[in-house]
C-alpha cells in the first residue's frame, strides 16, 4: 500500500508519500487558489507516476477555512423557529474591540432576507409546546426555494433536546435538492447562537467541499481519500461531505500531530509547536498530550466543534509590509499568497517576509525547494527601497525591520497558548516547522527564552506528514443539564451509552471492529451558576478533577460550592498503523564535508559570513556553532552565531544557546 498524505495551503501544498517499506518521497508546488484540487492532483501524478498503483490519500486542506475568511462559499438560506431568525445577528455582548466607540462586525453569513421563521416550539426539557404543522413547513420550505439558495441550514430552538422537529423539516427540505444541515447533527448542544453558527458554517461551505472532494475523488478513487479533521484525526470523505464544519483546521491540526509523534519518539513532553508558513503562523502547546478545545472563532464565525487548540496569526513567509499613517511599520495580515507571491517569486510587487529574508542573506536563491525554483534578489530591491523611503531607514534597517515585527507578532501568538493559561514557555521545548519557522525560531526562542529548538526532518512538510501519522477519529457530545450531586457512576454509564452505540456504528462505516475502537469519555463541567464549561476526563474522581482545572487555568477554586455536568463528550479512535522512525547510523563523515560555500548573512545588526550546509549530508553526532544557513528542500534554518546544534539519532537538529549546548 502507497500512502500519500496531501497538506493544501495558502502558498504551498506539500505531499508526502510513503510506502510498505517505509520509503519516503516528498513533493511540494505552488497551491492554485482558483482550483485547489488541480494542485493536489498535479502533485500527486508528480510524486506517485502513472504507472504506480494509485495511493490512499490522507488529505487536510484550507478550503473550508478559506471560504468563511474570503465569504465565498454557498449562497446559504436559515430556518430556524419562529422570532429566532435574527440570532446570528445579535450573538453575544462581548465586543471584540473593547475599546472602540463605534464596533465593527463582520456580516453573518446568511443576510437576513434569507433567515426564515416557523412556528413551532420544543422545551429545553424535550417537552413539545407548539406543534409543527404541515402547511407552514411547506410554505417556508418554498420561501426558501424562492430565495435562490444553494445551502440551507436548520436550526430549530432546544433540538439538542428534541430533534423530532428538525428531523421532520429536514425531510420535508431535502425536496429542495440542497444540501441540508441540521443542529442536532452537526452540534447536539445547548446555546443557541453558537449551535446555529456552527449549522450555518457547515451549510456554507458543504457544497464548495462537495465539489472539491468530487474532483479529488474522482482522481484517486471514494475508497482511498480520508480527509483530515480538526481534531486530529481523519474521516472518509463522504463523513467530511456531510460534515465540512469538522476539516476547518485541519491542515494545522496535521501539523500538531506530526510534532506530537516526533515528541514522543524523542521522549519530550513538554513542546510548543511553531509552524510557519507562507500565508500565516500556527502555534500550539503539547504537554504530554495534544490539547483539544470545542470553542473557536474564524472570520468572526463562533465554530463549537471539536478542535486542536491552535492559535493563528497572519504572519508568514509571504505577509505583505506596509508603513500606516502613523509611520509605523506594520507587517500582515495581509498576504501575497501563491499568486502573485512574494517579489523574489516573479510576479509579486509588495515586500514580504521572505523578500526581507533573501535581502538579509537569510535565504539562498539557488537552492530553494531544492534548487527546483530560483528566487530573484534583483526583484526584491525596488520595493524595499520605497518601503524604507516610507519609513525613513535605510534598506538594511527596514528588512531588519520587517523580520522584527513578524517575531514580535509570533511571540504573542506563543504567549497566548502558553503564558496566557498558566504555562511558562520556559519550560518547553519549540518544535519549528513550515517552510519559513527555521528562519524565525532561533531569534523566536530567545526572545521566550526557550531552552531549545528541534528541527525536524523535512520541517516544510511535516503537516502532510502528520496526517500520515493521524488516526480515525469520532467525536459525539450531547448536552444534559445535570447536577454533580446525582450525576453517579453508574447514571453516566447510561448516559454516554446511546453516544456510544451510535458512534461504534459510526466507526463500524469507517471500517473498525466496535471491538478495536479506543473510547475515551469528557465531561463539560462547571460551578452552578457559572456561563461556561470545563473539560475533564470521566474518573471516579472527576469532582476532585474539575477543582484542579479551575484552580490552574483561572487560579481559584471552591469545592464547596455545588458543580453540574453540562455535557457529555466521547471520542472513539480507530488506531491505524504507522510507521515508526528508524535511528540513522552515522557513516563518519566529517561535518565540514556538509559546508558547500559560504553565505554572507546581517544578523542582530551587522554583517557576517556564515558557511553554508547541505543538511542532507549531516548525520547524527554532528555539531555545528553558529552563525550557519542550512539549507534543504522543503525549509531553511537560520543559525545565528549564539546557538549551536547536534544532529541527533532521527536527523533531526537539536539547537540550544551556545552557553547551555
Amino acid at each position: 500500500m502507497i500512502l500519500v498524505g496531501v497538506d493544501t495551503g495558502g502558498t504551498f501544498t506539500d505531499l508526502v508519500m510513503m510506502d510498505e517499506a517505509g520509503r519516503v518521497g516528498v513533493h511540494k508546488l505552488p497551491s492554485t487558489p482558483d482550483d485547489p484540487a488541480r494542485a493536489v492532483l498535479d502533485g500527486l501524478a508528480a510524486l506517485a507516476g502513472a504507472d504506480e498503483p494509485k495511493p490512499h490519500v490522507v488529505h487536510g486542506s484550507t478550503v473550508a477555512t478559506n471560504a468563511v475568511l474570503t465569504r465565498t462559499g454557498a449562497r446559504t438560506a436559515l430556518l430556524t423557529t419562529a422570532g429566532f431568525e435574527d440570532v446570528l445577528e445579535i450573538g453575544r455582548q462581548t465586543r471584540p474591540e473593547l475599546y472602540a466607540l463605534a464596533g465593527r462586525r463582520l456580516p453573518p453569513l446568511v443576510p437576513s432576507e434569507r433567515r426564515f421563521g416557523l412556528r413551532e416550539r420544543v422545551l429545553r426539557d424535550g417537552r413539545v409546546e407548539a406543534p409543527l404543522d404541515d402547511d407552514d413547513v411547506e410554505a417556508v420550505i418554498e420561501a426558501v426555494r424562492a430565495s435562490g439558495a444553494e445551502s440551507l441550514a436548520v436550526c430549530l430552538l432546544h433540538a439538542y433536546a428534541n430533534p423530532v422537529h428538525e428531523q421532520r423539516v429536514g425531510e420535508q427540505a431535502g425536496r429542495l435538492g440542497l444540501p441540508v444541515s441540521v443542529s442536532h447533527r452537526v452540534l447536539n448542544e445547548f446555546r443557541e447562537y453558537e449551535r446555529t453558527s456552527t449549522t450555518v458554517v457547515n451549510a456554507f461551505v458543504a457544497p464548495l467541499m462537495a465539489r472539491y472532494l468530487a474532483a479529488l475523488e474522482d482522481r484517486v478513487g471514494p475508497a482511498r481519500l480520508r480527509i483530515m479533521q480538526s481534531n486530529g484525526g481523519s474521516i472518509s470523505a463522504a463523513a467530511a461531505r456531510e460534515h465540512p464544519v469538522s476539516t476547518m483546521l485541519s491542515g494545522p491540526a496535521g501539523g500538531v500531530c506530526g510534532a506530537a509523534a516526533l515528541a514522543r519518539t524523542m521522549g519530550l513532553s513538554r513542546v510548543i509547536t511553531f509552524d510557519m508558513g507562507g500565508t500565516s503562523t500556527d502555534v500550539s502547546l503539547y504537554d504530554g498530550d495534544v490539547q483539544l478545545t470545542t470553542e473557536s472563532v474564524i472570520a468572526g464565525c463562533p465554530i463549537k466543534a471539536p478542535m486542536i487548540r491552535i492559535h493563528t496569526v497572519g504572519a508568514g513567509g509571504g505577509s505583505l509590509a506596509r508603513v500606516d499613517a502613523g509611520g509605523a511599520l506594520v507587517v500582515g495580515p495581509e498576504s501575497a499568497g501563491a499568486d502573485p507571491g512574494p517579489a523574489c517569486y516573479g510576479r509579486g510587487t509588495g515586500l514580504t517576509v521572505t523578500d526581507a529574508n533573501l535581502f538579509l542573506g537569510r535565504l539562498n536563491p539557488d537552492r530553494f525547494l531544492g534548487g527546483n525554483m530560483r528566487l530573484l534578489p534583483e526583484r526584491v530591491r525596488q520595493p524595499l527601497a520605497e518601503l524604507a523611503d516610507r519609513a525613513g531607514l535605510s534598506m538594511e534597517r527596514t528588512a531588519e525591520g520587517v523580520i522584527h515585527v513578524v517575531n514580535a507578532h509570533m511571540a504573542k501568538a506563543v504567549r497566548v497558548i502558553s503564558v496566557e493559561r498558566g504555562y511558562d514557555p520556559r519550560d518547553f521545548v519549540l518544535m519549528t516547522f513550515g517552510g519559513a519557522g527555521g528562519l524565525h525560531a532561533c531569534e523566536l526562542a530567545r526572545a521566550l527564552g526557550l531552552p531549545r529548538v528541534v528541527a525536524p526532518v523535512n520541517p516544510g512538510l511535516l503537516s502532510a506528514m502528520g496526517m500520515l501519522l493521524s488516526d480515525v477519529i469520532l467525536d459525539r457530545s450531547r448536552t444534559v443539564l445535570l447536577p454533580s450531586a446525582r450525576a453517579d457512576l453508574d447514571v453516566l454509564e447510561r448516559s454516554f451509552r446511546p453516544l456510544e452505540d451510535e458512534g461504534r456504528a459510526v466507526m463500524a462505516q469507517e471500517g473498525f471492529d466496535p471491538a478495536d475502537l479506543a473510547a475515551e469519555r469528557f465531561l463539560d463541567m462547571r460551578y452552578q451558576g457559572q456561563s461556561f464549561e470545563i473539560t475533564v476526563p470521566l474518573t471516579g474522581e472527576f469532582p476532585a478533577a474539575f477543582h484542579e482545572h479551575h484552580q490552574r487555568i483561572y487560579g481559584t477554586m471552591n469545592p464547596d460550592r455545588p458543580t453540574e455536568i453540562v455535557n457529555l463528550r466521547l471520542r472513539l479512535t480507530g488506531v491505524r498503523p504507522k510507521p515508526e522512525p528508524a535511528r540513522v547510523e552515522p557513516a563518519g563523515a566529517p561535518v565540514q564535508s556538509a559546508v558547500i560555500g559560504r553565505r554572507s548573512m546581517r544578523l542582530d545588526g551587522r554583517w557576517v559570513e556564515a558557511p553554508l550546509v547541505d543538511r542532507s549530508r549531516l548525520e547524527p553526532g554532528h555539531h555545528l556553532a553558529g552563525p550557519a544557513l542550512i539549507v534543504e528542500y522543503s525549509s531553511t534554518t537560520c543559525l545565528p552565531e549564539d546557538f549551536g546544534l547536534e544532529v541527533d539519532p532521527w536527523l533531526n537538529l537539536v539547537i540550544q544557546p551556545k552557553r547551555t549546548a
